[in-house]
């Protein structure tokens, strides 16, 4: 069978992949990326690596993570955008990190405790309850076509299970929720500590100053905005970091059927012409309407069947064909 180097965090899903991959024949080395954030990971990988039986190495990512994460995470959200650091981190750092190991131990695989699955070189959806296949996007083709990805077909709920049985210690583990760097979730509070926070400024709606906000980095596009209109509920449409002002508007200007992706990154050949696919614009998994895309210079512009809620600058705007994934880019 194969050598799978496995990105083991600690978690309960790491966990259980390392089991399945054992249970069919592979040779598994667990690979623990190392932040600085916390040492619980560490210990509780350290712990499965040793009750299963596999091996543990360790690296050092945070100066990777600092340069190709960190740091993008807070301009954008400086720049008035709203960007996912796990989309970031994917393929710069922990699909780079797992792909080069492998490459070092002259092994065949890589594999991590993703919601997805791949096949024939392709990336599809994992099962539907819980599909993490659009934090996926950015992956480059050479790190899908050496992926294994055990957990695809199964829900949570059968994991946790799994994870009974096979004896694993963090089996009742809770979920990690959070951004890793950021384990308190106060994102305003970490870019505070880095560099002075953008100061308050006007909310507007319509042309018109309705409002002072306390500051463009805590707010984010689709956001309701109680108390500034006594007669209708207004949600933040816009976020201008350079005039400091976020603009406001009513439930149904939130809706759009054109959007446009920069920065794209194709999982199949770019399509010379119109592309018929469906589209994610936020990992929320109830909005997914079918579109045509199509290369327009540096973008690609997708027109939507259906509108999509609030599309935010930074979040990623993801094709789908079916179940497969196409490929994604940042929202503008």
């Amino acid at each position: 069978m194969a050598h799978v180097i496995l990105g083991l965090s600690g978690g309960v899903d790491s966990a259980v992949c390392a089991a399945l991959l054992k249970r069919a024949g592979h040779t598994v080395t667990g690979l623990y990326l190392e932040n600085g954030v916390s040492d619980t990971g560490a210990r509780d990988a350290a712990a499965v690596a040793e009750t299963l039986g596999v091996a543990l190495d360790v690296l050092d990512i945070r100066s990777d993570l600092e340069q190709k994460v960190c740091a993008p995470f807070e301009a954008a959200y400086r720049a008035g955008r709203t960007p996912n650091p796990c989309i970031l981190c994917n393929p710069t750092v922990k699909f780079k990190a797992l792909l080069a190991h492998a490459d070092r131990l002259g092994a065949d695989y890589i594999a991590t405790g993703h919601y997805a699955r791949t096949k024939d070189g392709g990336l599809y959806k994992g099962h539907p309850s819980n599909d993490q296949s659009y934090m996926l996007c950015r992956l480059t083709r050479e790190q899908v076509q050496r992926l294994l990805l055990p957990l695809g077909a199964f829900e949570k709920t059968q994991v946790r299970a799994m994870a009974a049985d096979f004896g694993i210690p963090v089996a009742k583990k809770p979920d990690s929720m959070e951004i890793c760097f950021i384990p308190d979730k106060d994102y305003t509070g970490w870019m505070a500590r880095r560099a002075p926070l953008p100061g308050p400024g006007d909310f507007v709606l319509h042309g018109e100053v309705v409002g002072r906000h306390d500051g463009i980095c805590h707010y984010t596009v689709g956001q309701r905005r109680p108390g500034l209109i006594n007669d209708r509920k207004v949600y933040i449409s816009r976020i201008d970091a350079k005039t400091n002002t976020i603009q406001l508007d009513y439930w149904d200007a939130l809706f759009h059927t054109e959007v446009a992706a920069e920065q794209f990154n194709w999982l199949i050949d770019p399509p010379a012409g119109d592309l018929r696919a469906s589209v994610r614009v936020r990992h929320p998994k109830w909005e997914n309407p079918p579109c045509t895309a199509r290369i327009d210079g540096d973008l690609v512009r997708i027109t939507c069947d259906e509108p999509v809620r609030a599309p935010a600058p930074g979040q990623s705007a993801v094709l789908y064909d079916n179940d497969r994934v196409l490929g994604g880019g940042f929202i503008v």
